[in-house]
């Protein structure tokens, strides 16, 4: 399936690691991919007034030669969804909170894990690694790695 996309819309909680991470592997994907015309960005359903990203979340995408600098948390608006072709979240519990939030938005919405070919909806989540230990920072992201280049392959 082709997805016509430009503006891909990456959201969990706070926007500091998990959005931030999946974001930066996306666009760092598409560039080395040569891919013009689509970008992403991220936004979180918590208000953390311009958090920076989280310390670790930006060490591992250092450590993979991906750009971690710059980022500020970002509250999901209705503006904000309204620029987004693609909603991706990282919980089903978050889809289901836009859904919610914003039920005139007919943009298409899912699970970033859902473009896995063994996707099950009862094992969907990307997990949280906030505050956890470095393995749980690396699984996290490699499980929104191979969400990303499969999805990818879909543009």
């Amino acid at each position: 399936m082709r997805l016509a996309v430009t503006n891909v819309l990456f959201i969990c909680n706070a926007n500091i690691v998990r959005s931030f991470m999946a974001e930066r592997i996306f666009n760092g994907r598409l560039e080395r991919l040569s891919i013009n015309g689509v970008s992403a960005s991220s936004a979180g359903l918590l208000d953390m007034n311009g958090a920076a990203a989280d310390t670790t979340a930006r060490q591992i995408l250092a450590e993979h030669g991906i750009d971690d600098e710059g980022h500020v948390s970002r509250l999901l608006t209705e503006e904000i969804l309204r620029e987004a072709d693609l909603v991706l979240t990282m919980e089903m519990s978050q889809l289901q909170k836009i859904e919610t939030l914003y039920p005139e938005f007919a943009g298409g919405r899912r699970v970033l894990k859902s473009y896995l070919p063994d996707y099950d909806i009862h094992q969907g989540d990307i997990a949280d690694p906030y505050r956890r230990s470095l393995f749980h920072y690396r699984l996290c992201f490699a499980e929104i790695s191979l969400s990303v280049e499969a999805m990818i392959k879909c543009i």
